[in-house]
C-alpha cells in the first residue's frame, strides 16, 4: 500500500480502482488486482 498526497494518479492506474473513505481517511480499492491499493489522510 502506498501512501500518496494525491489519489488521482492512482485511481488512472487501472480501470477497476475505486475510492473508499474508511474512518476519515481515503483509500484507493481494486478488487481484480489487488496490487494498486494507496491510501490518503
Amino acid at each position: 500500500m502506498k501512501v500518496l498526497n494525491s489519489l488521482k494518479s492512482a485511481k488512472k492506474r487501472h480501470r477497476d480502482c475505486r475510492v473508499v473513505r474508511r474512518k476519515g481517511r481515503v483509500y484507493v480499492i481494486n478488487k481484480t488486482n489487488r496490487r494498486f491499493k494507496a491510501r490518503q489522510g
